[in-house]
């Protein structure tokens, strides 16, 4: 167990069991999932729900999305309708985040920032699996950056940008989706789609039917509008790049520093877009960024391009 001794360890049973050794006490553990890999603490835990607060210097506002092995379990803390049941058998395990009222007193109130429901997702990742299992509680788990920061998409990530914060990061090798889950929410019998994300609009209406659009109360995370920032001013839907901007392309591009996709995949660009924009932010002040379609995937990448950009461009 010497190299557990380091903050990153690889994510086989001796880091699982560490980290899950760590949450039982109270402690953070960053760990990879499918979508992002996310800043874990118990969720039944008050005093350990604010550390992930504190280390992401997070607005308590903001609520965090529960984690949890399965839609049994689920049940157990939000109470579900009918669509919502048959969005968790289509999507679950997997990058889909369900907003649903609370239904016990078990899970600690800031995981909800004072609100009457909760987030929930049962992740596909297999670590973030092992890691539920090995615990044996519910895993609090936003995005392991700081708040409002370009979302982390490697164990490396993690370690630069949060540092002495956190107790302990599980290695797990790149996030396969590179992109966040997408949050559904519910007005009466209205599915509303709070935050697109890894899953496109299309594959989730057609289960339920159309989607409604979100109103401006924060209802879950990833609706601040301003989200995912670099450090660097950030310029959308450029065809030709200024003098002083390096180009994020996306299709086939001569001018491009970095390229999403060169062959225009928007699967390959949402897994890339993160870790770029954080290799493009180390290299210069400006970025530009190729337009990107609208449809499928291309929704939720063009939502954290926005409001990556908010008020900077």
């Amino acid at each position: 167990m010497e190299s557990l001794l380091a903050k990153t360890a690889p994510a086989d049973a001796d880091g699982i069991a560490y980290a899950a050794r760590i949450l039982r006490q109270g402690g953070l553990v960053a760990f990879p999932t499918e979508t992002v890999y996310g800043l874990g603490a118990d969720a039944t835990n008050g005093k350990a729900v604010a550390g992930i607060f504190a280390a992401k210097g997070r607005p308590r506002f903001n609520p965090l999305i529960v984690h949890v092995r399965d839609a049994s379990e689920a049940e157990r803390h939000a109470l579900f309708s009918d669509a919502a049941r048959r969005l968790a058998a289509r999507f679950w395990p997997g990058a889909l985040t369900l907003v649903l009222p609370r239904a016990t007193e078990t899970l600690s109130e800031l995981v909800s920032a004072g609100l009457p429901t909760v987030a929930l997702r049962v992740p596909a990742h297999p670590v973030a699996q092992r890691l539920l299992q090995e615990a044996g509680l519910p895993i609090a788990a936003p995005s392991a950056n700081p708040s409002g920061k370009v979302s982390a998409t490697m164990a490396a990530h993690v370690a630069e940008a949060l540092q002495e914060k956190v107790d302990f990061i599980l290695d797990g090798g790149p996030a396969i989706l590179g992109l966040e889950s997408t949050v559904i929410g519910f007005d009466g019998d209205q599915a509303v789609l709070l935050r697109p994300g890894a899953i496109a609009r299309e594959e989730i209406e057609a289960i339920i039917g159309p989607l409604q659009k979100a109103g401006p109360a924060i209802q879950s995370p990833g609706q601040l509008e301003s989200h995912y920032a670099p450090s660097a001013a950030l310029r959308l839907d450029v065809s030709q790049p200024e003098l002083d901007e390096a180009l994020l392309g996306f299709g086939p591009s001569s001018q491009a520093a970095l390229n999403l996709s060169p062959t225009g995949d928007l699967r390959e660009a949402a897994a890339n877009l993160f870790a770029m924009l954080r290799k493009l932010d180390k290299q210069t002040k400006r970025i530009a960024v190729m337009p990107i379609p609208e449809t499928g995937l291309g929704e939720a990448i063009n939502d954290r391009l926005r409001r990556a950009a908010a008020g900077r461009e």
